[in-house]
């Protein structure tokens, strides 16, 4: 069983209504910080609807394994996933504009959870909750906020940040422009630092929460998509040094029905399971619907060219499916692929789970790994000084072992844009249809727009300027002129 469910939880709002004319009406959406939170339960309760919009969920889950959660999409821009229709297809081909409802959609839905996890701290700091109670529960808040943060700023750039006089005056119409980059960084960092400060270690973090590995984990994200490669180095030691992590022997299995609530790897995942509340859809998205046991939609594969990068051993490729027989009797694969692996395998990554009676599953999803600790503290210490080091090579080699592949030799891997090459590779077999981190990886090393072109041809729209995603018209138009479209999207 898992150590954690995360239950739906919402503040009502009661309204009462009377016939005598002179009854005033009373707001219970102003929550009075002095009666709540007023507990340790209080801030739990919070604390879960911080968590919330976190979870996997179709509707409103970011981390959602469907065409509404951002792996998903993320992933799909890359040749890890390439899809046919809809807004896998726009993400696949770079065609997104900011009439493409699935692209604007995170920035649209989720924006607003910034502002109500910037009130929930304050709350918290107000209130007469025990102090290690509200420092953790701060701590937790300020984690949720940054991770949504990044993931929101890595799709788009920065962002509106609503400081708390203006949400504590709503009623004042107030059009805010995006921060600057550096304020943006700076804000992510700021969360960050504190939460690693009051989180828990990772040994005495409940299965699913944040802990200090992850909050580390997260500046270890941000500082990479700024390149800063010192500190990217300073947050790995900082969280090999909490002699905590380490690598699972069994890489596959990290993704099996048994949840990895004990896992040494994990740094962050979310339990998912059939009711609902926290949900995997990934078999549903992924197999055909002829697929042997219990089939699914097949609304997205893989591409050969990406299936092509992986050396023949390399275990990490197991659950990319590119043989089946169907239940049709026939057996597919790249000689007879029918529509189901016309552009490449199935991209199952979890297991099976044939057994399940809904389109759901109870595997969970792994947000991030300690593996992305070694592969990150490698690249850093290649780009610091330019010059790949055999501590770089070692650090890439414990991650190929687990894979049961040769090591790698730094002689050919001397050059930095080879080293960056081979991490980029590394990287993309490691993740997969994890975090969906990958596009950001491509970004960084300015392959984005490469490889969509050799991917698809004549068929990509890559432009430099979609590096980052489009808002919609309706934000802009909102914005009043404050908030500003990302360049070559008006």
């Amino acid at each position: 069983m898992k150590n954690l469910k995360i239950f739906m939880v919402g503040l009502f709002a009661i309204l009462f209504t009377g016939c005598e004319q002179d009854l005033q009406p009373v707001n219970f959406d102003e929550i009075n910080p002095s009666i709540f939170p007023a507990s340790e339960a209080d801030v739990e309760a919070i604390l879960a609807s911080v968590y919330h919009p976190l979870r996997g969920s179709w509707w409103d889950g970011i981390h959602s394994t469907s065409e509404r959660g951002i792996m998903f999409v993320l992933d799909a821009t890359t040749e890890i996933l390439h899809g046919g229709f809809g807004v896998q297809l726009s993400a696949s081909v770079h065609s997104y504009n900011p009439t493409t409802t699935g692209i604007v959609f995170y920035y649209d839905w989720y924006h607003n959870k910034i502002s109500r996890m910037t009130l929930s701290i304050d709350r918290i700091e107000k209130s007469d909750v025990n102090e290690n109670v509200k420092k953790q529960g701060i701590a937790e808040i300020r984690c949720a906020r940054a991770l949504l943060c990044y993931e929101l700023f890595d799709m788009y750039g920065p962002l509106v940040v609503a400081p708390l006089e203006v949400l504590q005056n709503p009623l004042i119409e107030a059009p805010l422009a995006r921060l600057s980059h550096e304020d943006m960084v700076n804000f992510i960092e700021a969360d960050l630092i504190a939460a690693a400060e009051d989180l828990q270690s990772p040994a005495d973090t409940p299965y699913g929460r944040f802990s200090q590995g992850m909050a580390r984990m997260l500046l270890i994200r941000l500082y990479l998509h700024e390149k800063r490669w010192a500190d990217v180095e300073e947050q790995a030691n900082a969280i090999m040094d909490m002699n905590h992590y380490e690598l699972e022997e069994d890489y596959v299995g990290l993704w099996g029905l048994e949840a990895p609530v004990d896992s040494k790897e994990v740094i962050w995942a979310i339990p998912a399971d059939y009711a609902g509340t926290s949900e995997n859809q990934w078999q549903l998205m992924v197999l055909p619907e002829n697929y042997p046991g219990r089939g699914g939609w097949s609304t997205i594969q893989s591409t050969w060219m990406f299936y092509d990068s992986f050396e023949a051993n390399d275990i990490r490729k197991t659950m990319l499916i590119a043989e089946y027989t169907g239940t049709d009797g026939i057996t597919y694969n790249r000689s007879n692929t029918g529509t189901n692996i016309q552009y490449g395998p199935i991209p199952l990554k979890i297991a099976t789970d044939q057994d399940r009676n809904t389109g759901l599953t109870t595997v969970d999803m792994i947000i991030y790994r300690y593996a992305d600790v070694l592969l990150s503290k490698a690249e850093a210490l290649a780009n610091k000084t330019g010059t790949p080091g055999q501590e770089a090579i070692d650090l890439v080699n414990i991650v190929r072992d687990r894979a049961q592949l040769d090591p790698l030799d730094l002689a050919d891997y001397s050059d930095i844009d080879a080293f960056n090459e081979m991490i980029l590779v590394e990287r993309s077999h490691e993740y997969w249809c994890e975090n969906g981190q990958y596009r950001a990886d491509l970004i960084r090393h300015n392959k984005y727009t490469e490889h969509a072109n050799l991917l698809h041809g004549a068929a990509s729209e890559s432009a430099d300027y979609k590096n980052v995603f489009p808002f919609s018209l309706e934000r802009i138009s909102e914005g009043k002129g404050e908030f500003k479209q990302n360049p070559k999207y008006n």
